[in-house]
Order: C-alpha cells, then structure tokens, then sequence
C-alpha cells in the first residue's frame, strides 16, 4: 500500500477537523467522512492529503455497500477514527425515547457497524489501527448526560474487547476520552459555569483540540504501536 489511508468520522468541524488536519500533516491520506460539508473542509481536502466523502452514518443498513465502495476507490484501510457523535443532554425521565435511540445509533451501534466492516480491510492488509473517541463522561457521569454517558462507556468497553479480539491480527483498539475542550460550545460559557469546569483542572486551563488531535495521531502513528485495549484521557488534569 503505497499511502496510509485513515478514516476520520465527524471530519466537517471541530474535533473531527482538526484530527483530520494533524493526521495530514503526519503524512496519511485522510477519508474525511462528513454528512455536510464546511468551507474548512473543502479547503483541507483542496490543499491535498484528504478526500471528502458524504455520507449519514445513521444509515448502518447501507456501510456494508459504501466502505467496499470506499476501499476499491482508495485502497486499503489502514486507520479508523469514530469521532462522529451527536449530543443527548436532558434529564432521561423527559427525554423522548426517539432521542435516546438516535443516539444509542449515532454514537454506539454506527461506529460497531463501521467499525465491523473497515476491519475487514484491515484484516486483509495485514494491519491496522483503531481509535474510538469517547469522553470522560463514560466513566465519570455528569448530571443530564445519562444516555451520552452510557454511550460512550459502551465505546469504552467495546474498545477493550475488540482489541483483544483483533490484537493477534495486527491491529490495535484504543480509546481517547476528551474532557471539556476549548470549542465553540465552551466559549459560550460565561460566570461561574465556566470558572467550576476550570478549577477541576490544576492548572485552571481546558484541553485543547489541538491536544486531542495529537493523542489520535499518536496512537495511529510507530509511537502507538505497542499501545492497544486502552483509554488515553486528555483533560489536562481534571480527572486526576
């Protein structure tokens, strides 16, 4: 295989870009995959190095046809970053149980579906690496984050397994579990909100995506190679 080739899911903006940004700039070949598409994404993928691709990952029916697709267009599989993931905040005894469906689909059963097929590449390549984006929720909870919580501990226990599952084929199984990031979203918080999310952090500061995006190349990268059935947490300290 003459390049690297690493999916990226939820690749139009924050996270997902900027994995997608430090991943090009380590020299794999990005599939950024992305159901709209962004002004910083079509310019990511203009400067070379990456290949946009639309796709709705809610639709798990149709993966098997599309990453075969995907495979015949840009050659084996090396890398696969489930990113993509929608937000399901709200006290579960008024949720509305679409909503708790759409994301059990979205943030657990789209990335087990995704990740069932592009294996399969890899399994045929010889090789290959798999980080799933959870969050520190999984495993500390928050107060109106009950059914997010539940979907990314499920990533969570999922990436152990399936790394002992594939780990005899070459290919390695991690997780990366943000904490609060430095996004659009927490600019938005102002007061004693934002201040309480700091204190948890000894140094008073929040992660970076940037920070993130790093941790994700490093795992997909020589560095990561003896890494595998592991969450590495990048919250600058406010789990400690």
């Amino acid at each position: 295989m003459s390049r690297k080739n690493v999916i990226v899911t939820g690749a139009r903006r924050g996270l997902g870009l900027a994995i997608s940004q430090r991943l090009v700039q380590q020299g794999f070949h990005v599939i950024a995959v992305a159901r709209q598409g962004s002004e910083e994404l079509t310019q990511l993928c203009q400067a070379g190095g990456a290949s946009e691709e639309r796709f709705d990952l809610s639709r798990t029916e149709a993966m098997h046809e599309w990453v075969g697709e995907l495979t015949r267009r840009h050659g084996r599989i090396y890398g696969l970053v489930n990113n993509a993931a929608i937000g399901a905040d709200g006290v579960l005894a008024t949720m509305h149980e679409q909503d708790i469906a759409q994301a059990l689909l979205v943030n657990l059963q789209s990335p087990i579906v995704l990740t069932k097929y592009v294996s399969r590449s890899m399994l045929l390549g010889g090789g290959g690496r798999i980080v799933n984006v959870a969050s520190i929720i999984g495993f500390t909870g928050f107060s109106g984050l009950s059914v997010y919580a539940a979907t990314k501990a499920g990533l969570i226990g999922f990436t152990k397994s399936l790394s002992r599952e594939l780990g005899k084929a070459n290919i390695n199984v991690n997780c990366v579990a943000p904490g609060y990031l430095e996004t659009e979203m927490t600019r938005g918080l102002q007061g004693d909100k934002l201040a309480a999310i700091k204190r948890r952090s000894p140094s008073g500061q929040l992660a970076t995506v940037q920070a993130v995006a790093d941790s994700v190349a490093f795992l997909l990268g020589e560095g990561g190679a003896m890494i595998n059935g592991t969450t590495l947490t990048v919250d600058n300290g406010s789990t400690a």
